[in-house]
């Protein structure tokens, strides 16, 4: 188990990605605060169409410990209140994973710009709260980790005016983050994800889906334990010397554009 006892917040823990994240940790030995607005997971019309039970739940039954912390990672106070708690009931923390996001589709013309507001908000945003709230904690750890889910169209256009910039801005601000607790021991690095099978999907057509495969190099759709393994390696002593990273986790979609 290479995090045993070590000490986990994900955003967006209930559902798709963060929920495949907080499975692998689990299973690697971590303790795990689920921080989202909803404990129910989401059940998408494409995938994770059988999902209901909280992700709490399902790390119990790998033998992890868990909660559930209800966090709005918009919302300043919220965040704060889900670290103070989970360094409370666990005792620290050791890795920060910052998953949660939202999109909402639509152009520039057709995008209003209060929706460009709320998932600027809560996709660069939110991030950067989090991370500014956790870096104390983290500081005291002897392992601190800190991951950034951002995406493929970090490198590149077609999900909007808003999702992708503020994709793009996660991956500059791991490697500036990155510079400022290499110091301190502190590794910072990002995930970006292909298309993964998650309820996220939903907005998508079926057309716009088998063209997203067709772009896949590999003959499939990526997994939300794709995505935890990957973490799950970022966040243990084998990624050590590992900083300032921006980890392709896709398919090979991103190597035909």
């Amino acid at each position: 188990m290479v995090l045993k006892d070590r000490i986990a917040i994900i955003t967006g823990g209930s559902s798709g990605i963060g929920r495949g994240i907080a499975l692998e940790f689990a299973r690697e030995g971590a303790r795990i605060a689920i921080a989202d607005k909803q404990e129910t997971p989401l059940r998408g019309k494409y995938h994770e169409t059988d999902v209901t039970t909280p992700t709490v739940a399902e790390i119990e039954k790998l033998g992890a410990r868990g909660i559930f912390l209800q966090t709005d990672v918009a919302d300043e106070s919220q965040v704060a209140h889900t670290l103070n708690r989970t360094v409370e009931h666990f005792g620290g923390l050791d890795i920060l994973v910052n998953n949660a996001g939202i999109h909402i589709p639509g152009g520039a013309q057709a995008l209003s710009i209060a929706d460009w507001d709320k998932v600027v908000g809560v996709n660069l945003r939110g991030v950067f709260v989090a991370t500014k709230l956790a870096i104390p904690h983290l500081k005291r750890s002897k392992f601190g980790r800190m991951l950034q889910i951002a995406s493929v169209h970090a490198y590149g256009g077609g999900a909007g005016p808003a999702y992708a910039p503020a994709k793009a801005a996660i991956v500059n601000m791991v490697r500036d983050t990155a510079l400022e607790l290499g110091p301190f021991g502190i590794t910072v690095n990002a995930i970006c994800p292909g298309y993964i099978e998650t309820a996220i999907q939903d907005y998508l057509t079926p057309e716009q889906i088998e063209e997203a495969l067709e772009k896949t190099a590999l003959p499939r759709f990526g997994l939300p334990r794709d995505i935890g393994r990957a973490a799950v390696f970022l966040a243990s002593d084998d990624a050590a010397w590992i900083t300032g990273a921006s980890l392709l986790v896709d398919g090979g979609f991103a190597a035909g554009v």
